[in-house]
């Protein structure tokens, strides 16, 4: 017979009556969720698309029901990170690098090492079997990973060192500094170290001049910035190089697997921006869940 509001109906020739699937209005739910996750139409496009008010698709939106994921217990590389959307939604997810697919999320207010404790511990009692993490350098997350290869992501170490210093550094120690950060992923660890030692030993007397405050008589170190990126160095050099020590592993050296995917999700929530709370949140679970891999 044709359709009504996008929707297939049909003529029973022996009894003249006209009908529709029952089914329908969920597989229409089902579809018009995907091209808006997925496909990102806006509400309003959707609205034109099938002849029904910005009110109805909304209310349709919000009735969908996403099925429960379906993740199955691995041998694995965890790559762990947390996003913010706003102030008011935040995620720590845990991502399978080797096949592309997230094993585990939970909505959280602060970024905190319980989170990461937790991920690891629920992860574990469901099956899985980890191999190694990579994370950023959080203070208290390496203890999380105890008994497990760490692998500290080379891109937030060179953000902290860009903290610090700028991406434009002045001083002559401060551009030396960079571009030995920036070195990370093509030198060995032996090499890094002794670069890294060099120049300490090359700026030692510059790193130690200080500056007193001529109000209170107090002294601090002038170069309190280039100091601080030495030592986040220092300090986080045994966990730099462990992708190396382990290669049978294929350790990623970044968290780069689970930003560009945050930053696909930041965009779809930007796309649909004004949303309530509720549907934001199940769109967000939605992409975490890999329902596109269904579709």
């Amino acid at each position: 017979m044709g359709t009504t509001s996008g929707i297939q109906r049909y003529l029973c020739h022996a009894c003249g009556r006209s009908f529709r699937s029952k089914r329908r209005p969920l597989n229409l739910r089902s579809i018009l969720w995907k091209e808006f996750v997925f496909d990102r139409c806006t509400v309003k496009l959707l609205s034109s698309k099938y002849k029904r008010s910005v009110h109805w698709i909304r209310k349709e939106l919000r009735a969908y029901a996403p099925p429960p994921a379906a993740i199955t217990p691995r041998v694995m590389v965890a790559v762990m990170n947390c996003t913010f959307f706003g102030r008011t939604i935040g995620y720590l997810v845990v991502r399978d690098p080797h096949l592309k697919e997230n094993v585990y999320w939970v909505e959280i207010e602060n970024e905190t090492i319980i989170e990461y404790q937790c991920a690891r511990d629920t992860l574990e009692s469901l099956g899985f079997v980890l191999r190694a993490v990579v994370a950023d350098g959080r203070p208290g997350i390496k203890g999380v990973c105890e008994g497990l290869p760490f692998q500290m992501c080379h891109f937030h170490q060179q953000q902290i060192m860009t903290k610090y210093l700028t991406k434009r550094p002045k001083l002559t120690a401060g551009k030396e500094l960079r571009q030995m950060a920036f070195m990370l992923g093509d030198i060995c660890e032996k090499c890094f170290a002794l670069e890294l030692a060099t120049w300490h030993e090359k700026w030692h007397e510059f790193l130690k001049e200080r500056t007193t405050n001529p109000e209170t008589g107090k002294w601090y170190y002038t170069h309190r910035r280039l100091r601080s990126v030495h030592r986040s160095l220092k300090t986080n050099l045994p966990y730099l190089f462990t992708y190396k020590r382990y290669p049978k592993l294929d350790i990623p050296n970044t968290t780069n697997s689970l930003n560009g995917y945050f930053s696909h999700l930041k965009e779809l929530v930007t796309l649909h921006r004004g949303l309530k709370r509720d549907i934001k949140h199940k769109m967000i679970e939605t992409k975490l869940q890999n329902r596109h891999r269904n579709l």
